[in-house]
């Protein structure tokens, strides 16, 4: 990857950070959000902006939807995807990664595209009790109902790691789907082992079905680099199109803090980067003092939004914490950045 000048991509800044968070963690003993809530897709459908998300209860992921009129304020309808039967190979928790859309366009707004009058989420799902545990793989659900509750999952997963290069041997990680050239193209990150510490890079695979993939030989595509912002991950795709260029909205992380990453490309498979965070990280005790990363771009009224997951220490009246040790609690919530400032 080169590196690409910060006022070539001005015009997708979103300086204005809200500050609060607009999806938090319930707390509730039980509840699939009881210790926190992470990786926003944000959507137009019938009328309403709606936000896929996950939440973590302690044991695994599972998917939730909420809605809202303004992008800022919003409000749970129900859950996804819920926790499998024991014998299935995503009983531990299902995350939705990505609902396939119309369009990949920035400047119009993202709405759902139906195959065979059904919408498709690519989701993965992790092996083993406890946060991101184990190699996870990718799954495909369907759904024909309007209110987008009730999907139906596909019996095997469309995409493993087993069958993958050496980079991403450890497990797959969040994707995002596009239509590009008569196909779908499948962007992704994954990790080289299951040991930590271990490096995450992003590639991508290319369909014709949402079944059957096909791996790049330009893979990984988006590599961590030395002495960086990103040298330990360049991870979680979020691929619009500007009108010019292709534009990934992913996150770099250094060891320490996981923070915004751009990059432009001409044809998906040649990506430079900026060399400095484009959401970085917050001052001590705001929002996002530890990470700001897994990014949702929209584009509405003039503005641009760019919800992401933001993390820092927890404090005494959290609704929801996760226990990461004995010596250590993270608050971690969904806000929003804004191209012009909110009132």
């Amino acid at each position: 990857m080169d590196m690409i000048n910060r006022a070539e991509v001005e015009h997708l800044a979103t300086p204005h950070k809200w500050g609060r968070q607009v999806v938090q963690g319930s707390g509730i003993a039980g509840s699939f959000d009881e210790k926190g809530v992470d990786c926003p897709f944000v959507f137009y459908h019938n009328d309403l902006f709606h936000m896929m998300y996950i939440g973590f209860n302690g044991e695994g992921y599972q998917t939730a939807l909420a809605t809202s009129s303004n992008l800022i304020d919003w409000e749970f309808q129900g859950l996804m995807l819920e926790r499998s039967e024991t014998s299935h190979w995503d009983h531990v928790g299902a995350a939705g990664s990505w609902i396939l859309l119309e369009s990949a366009d920035l400047y119009t707004l993202p709405k759902l595209k139906k195959i065979d009058n059904k919408y498709w989420m690519i989701y993965h799902a992790y092996p083993q009790v406890g946060y991101e545990s184990g190699g996870a793989v990718m799954g495909l659900a369907w759904c024909e109902d309007e209110l987008l509750l009730n999907w139906h999952r596909l019996e095997q997963p469309v995409f493993t790691y087993e069958q993958g290069a050496e980079w991403e041997q450890g497990g797959l990680y969040k994707c995002c789907v596009i239509e590009a050239q008569d196909q779908y193209w499948m962007f992704y990150n994954a990790k080289e082992k299951a040991e930590w510490p271990w490096k995450e890079e992003t590639g991508v695979a290319v369909s014709e079905d949402l079944i059957h993939w096909t791996r790049t030989e330009e893979n990984p595509l988006m590599t961590v680099k030395d002495d960086s912002f990103f040298s330990q991950y360049y991870s979680d795709p979020c691929i619009k199109h500007d009108g010019q260029r292709w534009v990934n909205f992913g996150f770099g992380f250094d060891g320490k803090h996981a923070q915004g990453a751009l990059a432009l490309s001409n044809d998906l498979l040649h990506w430079d980067s900026l060399p400095e965070p484009w959401i970085p990280i917050g001052g001590p005790g705001e929002l996002d003092e530890i990470h700001a990363h897994k990014s949702s771009v929209i584009y509405w009224q003039d503005t641009l939004y760019h919800f992401y997951c933001a993390c820092r220490p927890a404090k005494t009246g959290d609704p929801a914490t996760i226990e990461y040790n004995d010596n250590y609690r993270e608050f971690r919530c969904i806000t929003v950045a804004t191209s012009k400032k909110l009132d």
